[in-house]
């Protein structure tokens, strides 16, 4: 029998389970890949990676030589399992076409993503004063999952590989080695985006270091260029008789110099090209 059930349908074919299945499931002491002498128990966290905010849900496999039954924890799961199954000849060859068929479209999707990472990258560099930190973090949390998505996969492919109860034929095994050799390939780039995501963060903080840097050069310039000026109005501001008082043209030499000085000190800096 090969069928597709809601994990807590499960009860519907529990004749043709072993006793330990039911008892172990009920327990919750599930973990990635379990062998027992005459079945298979495999559970992952499957996620639809097409759409980053959906929720892990959990897919538990159940073979044996007469059956093969896929039970899934909520309606997302189900519709994905329904979707993928197809029923073949043996069980076991419909067990690893449905691994197969799960990780079909995968590539496709990681092409995109590296889509985006890149026009997010050119985006930065064109526009660096835009906030793109909420994106840069929704870029490392997607692959953060996919990461973890992919290695539970080649954990489990590789202990299907050993196939201690000879459930699994040769043919599906070399089947299930070129499925894990597939799932590796899809970390790498997944890793690879991980690391491209890093650099894109890096440059994003430094473009924003360098635009505060200018922004700071400028506020040091107009200080400077201040500063002789503030040392003349705290000089003729002091409680003193200056002689410069009783020039006619004192005041207006003090505006003359004052000017002359800040334009000096502009145009000084213009040509050392500090701002």
């Amino acid at each position: 029998m090969q069928k597709v059930l809601p994990l807590d349908r499960i009860r519907e074919v529990e004749t043709s389970l072993d006793k330990r299945v039911i008892a172990y499931i009920a327990e919750r002491e599930i973990h990635t890949f379990e062998s027992f002498p005459d079945f298979n128990i495999i559970a992952f966290e499957w996620y639809d990676i097409s759409n980053e905010k959906t929720e892990t849900s959990q897919m538990l496999l159940y073979l044996d030589s007469e059956d093969f039954f896929v039970f899934c924890e909520n309606d997302m799961s189900l519709e994905k399992a329904l979707k993928i199954f197809n029923e073949r000849e043996t069980n076991e060859q419909a067990f690893v076409e449905f691994l197969s068929r799960l990780l079909k479209d995968d590539m496709m999707h990681l092409d995109e993503t590296e889509d985006r990472i890149i026009q997010a990258d050119d985006d930065i560099l064109l526009d660096s004063r835009k906030n793109h930190l909420k994106e840069i973090i929704a870029f490392r949390k997607e692959l953060l999952n996919l990461k973890r998505y992919y290695e539970q996969f080649i954990s489990i492919f590789e202990d299907l590989e050993e196939n201690e109860n000879g459930l699994l034929s040769k043919e599906e095994i070399r089947r299930l080695e070129t499925l894990s050799n597939r799932t590796a390939r899809f970390l790498a780039n997944v890793v690879n985006m991980q690391d491209r995501v890093s650099q894109i963060r890096e440059a994003y903080q430094s473009q924003i270091d360098i635009e505060q840097n200018q922004i700071m050069k400028v506020f040091t310039v107009v200080t400077v260029i201040f500063l002789p000026l503030t040392l003349l109005a705290g000089w003729y501001g002091m409680n003193l008789r200056m002689p410069e008082y009783e020039w006619d043209l004192g005041y207006p030499m003090v505006i003359l110099v004052s000017i002359s000085i800040g334009l000096g000190l502009f145009l000084y800096f213009k040509k050392k090209k500090w701002f």
